[in-house]
């Protein structure tokens, strides 16, 4: 993989909106990106929203010029069009899309995405995702009931709305090789998957699908800093996500974890320990969100401190 100089990640969705908490300086509010893009009103109509899922525009600053990667596009077409439009996001430039697995809250608003993509230019625009993606699935609520969960747009949707679709559970190197795409993650910590998970069979049958193997991760390395991983959910769980990333770029140091860790329901018993194993790693800076939860994400800030912990939040920009 090739060197960066420096990777802007502009946050499109997420769970949260936090427009007034300071920042540290590496990252801007999403008050100073809407006022940087005209905002002179404070107005709910102006201001971005926040849903359960997750979409990170990915501008990484080359020798070559400025390179682009959307991973995610999270749930709701009319959030991800309405935010991209406050924060002045240019989807036109986008080089690439990732799909980091198969979950509606990743997946539903795609077809919008690549609309906004290739609208102005009449282009394809590759999109990479593991061939498990595209399954039913369904989680089994506390309760003991099935909440099923919907369908991620068809290969042939995506493609009629301007993909072109590169099924994959192997590494990749896209984009000019700027960006790492990893293969299936390998399973080798404490971690448990997602115990209350469901993939549906042929048979139209519920079985337990606790791996959900599709799942995949993007790196970068920024010159100067480090790897830096970006994750959506961590269903492989974020230390095997942590040790698979450090075998594959064994010599570089792991700079930036950005993402969902997935230590919300079922997995909150595994935050302490979580944390203990993370702190091998020496991150510099880590931004949880989406399904990290307010709890580990409390602690996350007491053990690392304000330094290196920022939540992340729709509508700011990471300067990494």
């Amino acid at each position: 993989m090739k060197k960066i100089k420096n990777l802007t990640v502009s946050v499109l969705i997420d769970n949260t909106s936090d427009m007034f908490s300071s920042r540290p300086n590496h990252v801007d509010s999403e008050l100073k990106v809407l006022m940087d893009n005209g905002l002179e009103l404070g107005s709910g109509e102006l201001l971005c929203s926040a849903h359960h899922g997750l979409s990170l525009h990915l501008e990484a600053e080359t020798i070559v010029g400025n390179k682009v990667v959307l991973f995610d596009a999270g749930p709701d077409a009319k959030g991800l069009e309405r935010n991209a439009n406050h924060m002045g996001v240019d989807m036109s430039k986008v080089d690439a899309v990732v799909l980091s697995h198969g979950h509606f809250d990743h997946a539903e608003a795609l077809p919008k995405a690549l609309e906004m993509i290739t609208k102005e230019k009449e282009r394809k625009v590759p999109l990479y995702v593991h061939p498990n993606a595209f399954v039913k699935r369904a989680a089994r609520l506390p309760d003991g009931n099935m909440l099923a969960y919907a369908n991620v747009p068809s290969i042939n949707t995506l493609e009629e709305n301007g993909a072109s679709v590169k099924t994959s559970s192997k590494e990749e190197h896209i984009v000019n090789e700027y960006f790492y795409v990893s293969g299936e993650i390998p399973r080798v910590s404490f971690e448990n998957g997602l115990p209350n998970h469901y993939q549906q069979t042929k048979e139209k049958e519920w079985v337990e699908d606790p791996d959900v193997i599709d799942e995949r991760f993007i790196a970068v390395d920024v010159e100067g800093k480090g790897i830096a991983i970006f994750t959506g959910c961590s269903h492989a769980g974020v230390v095997n996500v942590c040790k698979h990333a450090a075998e594959v770029f064994k010599g570089r140091p792991l700079y930036a974890l950005v993402g969902g860790l997935h230590l919300v329901f079922p997995n909150e018993n595994l935050i302490d320990e979580t944390i203990e194993e993370l702190k091998k790693f020496n991150f510099k800076i880590i931004i949880p969100g989406h399904c990290t939860g307010w709890r580990a994400i409390n602690k996350f800030i007491n053990e690392f401190g304000e330094s290196v912990v920022d939540p992340l939040a729709v509508g700011t920009k990471q300067h990494l």
